[in-house]
C-alpha cells in the first residue's frame, strides 16, 4: 500500500513508485513499434491499405471503457471487503481484549489474562501468513513460544486453531464458575468475529475473478490497442503514435490495477499492508494489557507499506 503525502499537480504527472507504468513499459513499447509501422507504411500491411478509420474505434472504444469499468469496480470491491474485515478484526480483538480484563480478574485467571491476549496476536499473524503463503513458524514461536509455535505450523488453518485455543480457555473459566453464561456468550461473540473474519479472506483468497472474463478483456483491449494506429492515420497522421500510445496507457493501465488489486493479499505497491495491520493489532492487543508495544510499521524509501 502506497501511503505519501498528496503531491502537487505537477509532481503527479511524473510519480513513478505506486503508479503501474513500470509493470506496463514493455507493452507501450510494442504499441509504440506498431503505431511507428502504420505511419512508415502509411496504414497499408503487405501494401494492402487496411480500410479502418475513426468510426468502429469510437463505438467500441465506448464499450471497452464501460467493460473496463466494471472489471475495476468488481476488482475494487474485493479489495475493500478485504480491509473490512481486516478492520472488523482489529475491533474484535480489541473489544474482545477489553471485556476479557474487566470480566474476569487477573486474580482469578492468571494464566488466561496472559494467554489469550497472545492467541489473539498470533492469530493476526498466522491469517496474515496463511494469506500471503508464507512461513508463520517465527512469528509463532515468538508469540506462544517455539514448542507450541511449532505444533501450530504443522496445523493447516492456523488462525482456526488459535480461535478454538481461546474458546477452549473461556470455556474452562465458565465451568469453574470464574466466567458467568452471560459474559462467556459475548466474549464467544468476538470469537465468531474473528472466524468470519478467516472465512471471509479465504472466500476472497479462493475465488478469484472468472478467468475467461480477464481472458476476453485482455484480447480486447490488445485488440484495440494494436488496431488503433491503422485508423488514425488518415485523420491525424504523424500524431498518431503519440495518441495511441496515450491511448493505449490509459487502457492497459486500467487492466493493470484492476490485475494487482483482485489480489489483496499480495505484495505489489497497491495491496493491502497486512504487516502494517498485523502490527496495528499486535499493538492494540499489548496497550490494553499495559505491556510494552513493538514500533509501529513505517512506509519504506518509496512510500509503500507492506
Amino acid at each position: 500500500m502506497i501511503i505519501r503525502p498528496a503531491p502537487n499537480w505537477f509532481r503527479m504527472l511524473f510519480v513513478w513508485h505506486g503508479s503501474v507504468l513500470k509493470a506496463i513499459i514493455p507493452q507501450l513499447a510494442f504499441m509504440t513499434l506498431v503505431s511507428l509501422l502504420a505511419m512508415y507504411t502509411h496504414g497499408r500491411i503487405l501494401g494492402e491499405k487496411i480500410p479502418l478509420n475513426t468510426t468502429p474505434f469510437t463505438l467500441c472504444g465506448v464499450a471497452l471503457t464501460i467493460f473496463l469499468a466494471f472489471r475495476n469496480n468488481a476488482s475494487y470491491e474485493r479489495y475493500w471487503e478485504a480491509r473490512r474485515l481486516w478492520g472488523n478484526a482489529l475491533i474484535a480483538a480489541r473489544t474482545l481484549i477489553s471485556q476479557f480484563r474487566h470480566y474476569v480478574p487477573s486474580s482469578s485467571a492468571p494464566f488466561e489474562n496472559r494467554r489469550i491476549p497472545r492467541l489473539l496476536i498470533a492469530y493476526a499473524y498466522a491469517l496474515k501468513h496463511q494469506l500471503r503463503h508464507s512461513d508463520p513458524s517465527a512469528d509463532l514461536a515468538r508469540q506462544l513460544g517455539p514448542e507450541q509455535g511449532a505444533a501450530l505450523s504443522a496445523r493447516v488453518f492456523q488462525p482456526i486453531m488459535l480461535i478454538d485455543e481461546a474458546r477452549r480457555h473461556l470455556a474452562a473459566l465458565n465451568r469453574a464458575g470464574v466466567l458467568s453464561d452471560t459474559k462467556l456468550w459475548m466474549l464467544d461473540h468476538q470469537l465468531n468475529e474473528l472466524g468470519a473474519t478467516v472465512g471471509g479472506c479465504e472466500r476472497i483468497l479462493s475465488t478469484p475473478l472468472p478467468f475467461a472474463y480477464g481472458v476476453l478483456l485482455h484480447r480486447t483491449v490488445y485488440a484495440y490497442c494494436a488496431l488503433l494506429p491503422f485508423g488514425l492515420i488518415d485523420s491525424i497522421g504523424f500524431a498518431t503514435p503519440l495518441v495511441c500510445v496515450f491511448v493505449s496507457y490509459t487502457l492497459l493501465a486500467l487492466e493493470a490495477i484492476a490485475g494487482e488489486i483482485s489480489d489483496p493479499f499480495g505484495l505489489a505497491p497497491n495491496n493491502l499492508a497486512l504487516d502494517s495491520m498485523t502490527c496495528t493489532i499486535e499493538r492494540a492487543v499489548l496497550e490494553l494489557c499495559d505491556e510494552a508495544l513493538p514500533p509501529a510499521t513505517r512506509p519504506g524509501p518509496h512510500y509503500q507499506l507492506t
